[in-house]
Formats: structure tokens, C-alpha cells, sequence
């Protein structure tokens, strides 16, 4: 049976059923239009958008509690040591040794913060903070410190000077002894 009429076939229709009490069939439900993409620019094409200037972020590497390493660290990111490393560690960066790690070796950072222990010289550094589970065995040399209680250090410490020079050039000490003669000659 044919669904349309057929022109040609006159019975086809007189046999079809009759759908004439029934209402009539609702339209179909229109369905949403497809979304059009349009590639066309609407503005000239420009430098990429930067992000607010916020504080840089730097990276940082991390030396596991479970990695034991020998070796040398340079850099200028931060580095964190959770694990033992021994070497020298030289960054542009932040240096923190972690509570249960150890470092052997010579330090030069930004900043130095102590947790756990460290056998060498902190030799260059803006900011030294020894926590209460600190233990330094070594030569500081650093523009400020800060030592929590219960922290542990041996060994000679040189803070507050501004610029660290070395033990040997010994200019800065004649320079400071005279200025307290000074003031000490004058508050007489």
C-alpha cells in the first residue's frame, strides 16, 4: 500500500483508511538552528593579551626526601632539598633545606631558609632564617638572620655588614672601627 496517492490509481484511494475525525497531526517541533561559526576577525589582529603584572613566578626544583644526590646545583630559580644532596649550591634564587634533609657543601642564594642540616658555608646571601629544627655547622655570611629558638649553629657569623665581602679585605672593619671612635669621642 502506498503511503501518497497515486495518480493514476483511483482505488488506492477509495481503499486507504480515513484519518478525517482524527485532528489534525501537530507540526513538528522546530529544532534549535545550528550553531554558525564565524571566522572572520571582527577586530585587527593584535599582540597577545598579558596577564596583569602580578609578582614574577619563579620556578623551583625540588630534591625529594627519598633521592640522595651528589653533585652541583647553578641556576636562577628556587631550590627546594627534602632529600640529602651533597655539593655546592649556587642559585640566583631561594635555597630551602627542608626538617630531615642534609646538605654538604658551600651555599651562595637570594635566601636561605633552614629546616634541616647543613654542613658548609652559607657564603653569600640577603636573608638567612634558621627554624627551631636548624642545624648549621659552618661559616655565615649574610645581610640579615634570623634564628628561631632551638636552632643549632657552630661556626663564625658575619651579619648585618651590607655587602658581604670576604674575610680577607678587612677595608670595611678599619672603616667601621673609626666611625665608632668617632662617636664615641663625641658623645664625651
Amino acid at each position: 500500500m502506498a503511503i501518497f496517492p497515486q495518480s493514476g490509481n483511483a482505488n488506492a484511494k477509495t481503499n486507504s483508511p480515513s484519518f478525517a475525525s482524527d485532528p489534525p497531526p501537530a507540526p513538528p517541533a522546530r529544532e534549535p538552528a545550528p550553531a554558525v561559526a564565524d571566522f572572520s576577525p571582527s577586530t585587527p589582529p593584535t599582540a597577545p593579551r598579558q596577564a596583569p603584572a602580578a609578582a614574577p613566578v619563579s620556578k623551583e626544583s625540588v630534591i625529594a626526601a627519598d633521592l640522595t644526590i651528589e653533585g652541583k646545583i647553578e641556576g636562577s630559580g628556587d631550590v627546594r632539598i627534602a632529600g640529602r644532596f651533597k655539593g655546592d649550591v649556587n642559585v640566583q634564587g631561594n635555597l630551602t633545606i627542608e626538617h630531615g634533609a642534609k646538605l654538604n657543601g658551600g651555599v651562595r642564594a637570594k635566601q636561605v631558609l633552614v629546616s634541616g642540616e647543613l654542613e658548609g658555608n652559607i657564603e653569600s646571601a640577603s636573608l638567612v632564617e634558621l627554624r627551631d629544627s636548624a642545624v648549621l655547622t659552618g661559616d655565615l655570611k649574610a645581610g640579615s638572620l634570623t634564628v628561631a629558638s632551638g636552632s643549632k649553629i657552630r661556626g663564625h657569623i658575619e651579619c648585618g655588614w651590607g655587602e658581604v665581602k670576604s674575610a680577607g679585605s678587612g677595608s670595611n672593619n678599619a672603616k667601621d672601627k673609626a666611625a665608632a671612635n668617632d662617636k664615641s669621642s663625641d658623645a664625651a
